[in-house]
């Protein structure tokens, strides 16, 4: 039975069947790449993935070629690539042409980009969850909760920790709602 190590999604995927060329059910495809079997069928269906031969009794037969293009595409969506781009690597892959090859350092690059932009987006999320933090003294017995004041200020649109400066003026919160 084929054999992933290590589980890691986003570690190297290195796949081993005993006898390469054996064919191998969805479910042996499926523990070997640690891809759910509807997934596999999602990408059948996609494109991504070329329908196998069919055993005599109807099962789905897949060889290496499968494992080896399904472990491509595990490691694309591991990289939170998109199902396009990762058709579009697919594509290249058997191309020695100048301009497809840019185009895959061009996917690379806008995924590389769109990964800062989220990595600046939670730097920021965490400075506002730290200046919230820092509004709670846990000396909850003699007054209220520091948080929640903030909260209530910032649904009120009032200065807060996390935004210093006014945002919009909004509706007063009422107890209870």
């Amino acid at each position: 039975m084929p054999q992933l190590s290590p589980p890691d999604p986003t570690g190297p995927l290195r796949v081993s069947t005993p006898g390469q060329n054996a064919p191998m059910r969805i479910g042996a495809l499926s523990q070997a790449t640690g891809v759910d079997v509807e997934t596999i069928r999602f990408y059948e269906k996609s494109g991504l993935l070329p329908a196998p031969a069919r055993s005599g009794n109807g099962y789905r037969a897949y060889g290496q070629a499968h494992l080896e293009r399904l472990a491509f595409i595990r490691h694309c969506r591991a990289l939170d690539m998109p199902l396009a781009d990762v058709q579009q690597l697919l594509d290249s892959l058997a191309t020695h042409d100048a301009a497809r090859l840019a185009a895959v350092d061009g996917l690379i690059e806008a995924q590389l980009a769109k990964v800062r932009a989220r990595l600046a987006s939670m730097k920021a999320l965490e400075q506002q969850l730290v200046a919230l933090k820092g509004r709670c003294d846990a000396d909850h017995a003699h007054h209220g909760c520091g948080i929640l004041e903030d909260l209530v200020a910032a649904a009120r649109g009032e200065a807060h920790a996390c935004h210093p400066e006014v945002e919009r003026p909004g509706r007063l919160l009422q107890s209870g709602s």
